[in-house]
Protein backbone atom coordinates (compact mmCIF):
# COMPACT_ATOMS: atom_id res chain seq x y z
CA UNK A 1 0.00 0.00 0.00
CA UNK A 2 1.51 3.28 -0.62
CA UNK A 3 0.73 5.89 1.38
CA UNK A 4 1.35 9.64 1.47
CA UNK A 5 3.72 11.16 4.38
CA UNK A 6 3.55 14.21 5.47
CA UNK A 7 7.07 15.56 7.24
CA UNK A 8 7.25 18.26 9.80
CA UNK A 9 10.08 20.88 8.93
CA UNK A 10 12.07 20.03 11.88
CA UNK A 11 12.46 16.51 10.00
CA UNK A 12 12.92 17.56 6.35
CA UNK A 13 16.67 17.83 6.70
CA UNK A 14 16.49 13.95 7.06
CA UNK A 15 13.85 13.62 4.23
CA UNK A 16 15.37 16.11 1.82
CA UNK A 17 11.21 16.95 0.93
CA UNK A 18 7.88 17.19 3.10
CA UNK A 19 6.18 14.80 1.02
CA UNK A 20 7.17 11.16 0.59
CA UNK A 21 5.42 8.11 -0.61
CA UNK A 22 5.43 4.96 1.78
CA UNK A 23 4.83 1.46 1.43
CA UNK A 24 3.20 0.06 4.57
CA UNK A 25 0.34 -2.08 6.25
CA UNK A 26 0.19 -0.04 9.58
CA UNK A 27 1.85 2.81 11.18
CA UNK A 28 4.55 0.34 12.62
CA UNK A 29 5.86 -0.80 9.42
CA UNK A 30 5.35 2.95 7.94
CA UNK A 31 7.92 4.58 10.72
CA UNK A 32 10.56 0.76 10.03
CA UNK A 33 9.99 1.74 6.11
CA UNK A 34 10.67 5.82 6.91
CA UNK A 35 13.84 4.43 8.86
CA UNK A 36 15.01 2.18 6.01
CA UNK A 37 15.10 5.08 3.67
CA UNK A 38 15.68 7.94 5.74
CA UNK A 39 18.42 7.13 8.38
CA UNK A 40 17.64 8.69 12.10
CA UNK A 41 14.29 9.24 11.51
CA UNK A 42 12.76 6.82 13.33
CA UNK A 43 14.78 8.25 16.67
CA UNK A 44 13.14 11.44 16.70
CA UNK A 45 9.67 9.78 16.29
CA UNK A 46 10.05 7.10 18.57
CA UNK A 47 11.10 6.69 21.94
CA UNK A 48 13.87 3.93 23.13
CA UNK A 49 10.93 1.37 23.34
CA UNK A 50 9.62 1.87 20.22
CA UNK A 51 6.49 3.57 21.16
CA UNK A 52 5.66 7.23 19.47
CA UNK A 53 7.07 10.30 21.71
CA UNK A 54 4.03 11.50 24.08
CA UNK A 55 5.42 15.17 22.23
CA UNK A 56 4.84 13.28 18.66
CA UNK A 57 0.65 13.41 16.90
CA UNK A 58 0.53 11.23 14.38
CA UNK A 59 -2.79 11.14 12.38
CA UNK A 60 -4.31 8.92 9.69
CA UNK A 61 -6.20 10.91 7.11
CA UNK A 62 -6.75 14.06 9.90
CA UNK A 63 -7.77 11.21 13.11
CA UNK A 64 -5.23 10.99 15.97
CA UNK A 65 -3.94 7.57 15.98
CA UNK A 66 -3.82 7.35 19.68
CA UNK A 67 -8.00 7.22 19.23
CA UNK A 68 -7.63 3.95 16.63
CA UNK A 69 -4.65 1.14 17.41
CA UNK A 70 -1.41 3.87 17.68
CA UNK A 71 1.38 2.07 15.93
CA UNK A 72 -0.86 -1.10 15.04
CA UNK A 73 -3.50 1.12 13.22
CA UNK A 74 -3.69 -0.47 9.57
CA UNK A 75 -3.11 1.64 6.38
CA UNK A 76 -4.67 1.18 3.30
CA UNK A 77 -3.56 2.34 -0.77
CA UNK A 78 -4.27 6.04 -0.45
CA UNK A 79 -4.16 7.27 2.67
CA UNK A 80 -2.56 10.27 4.17
CA UNK A 81 -0.40 10.38 7.16
CA UNK A 82 0.33 13.71 8.96
CA UNK A 83 3.07 13.48 11.66
CA UNK A 84 3.48 16.90 13.90
CA UNK A 85 5.23 17.89 16.99
CA UNK A 86 4.02 19.53 19.67
CA UNK A 87 4.60 22.90 19.65
CA UNK A 88 6.21 22.90 23.62
CA UNK A 89 7.93 19.32 22.91
CA UNK A 90 9.80 19.55 19.77
CA UNK A 91 12.64 17.67 18.06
Amino acid sequence: MSVKVRIPTPLQKLTGQGEVQIQAANVKDLIAALEKNYPGIRDRICDESGRIRRFVNVYLNEEDIRFLKQEETGLKDGDEISIVPAIAGGF
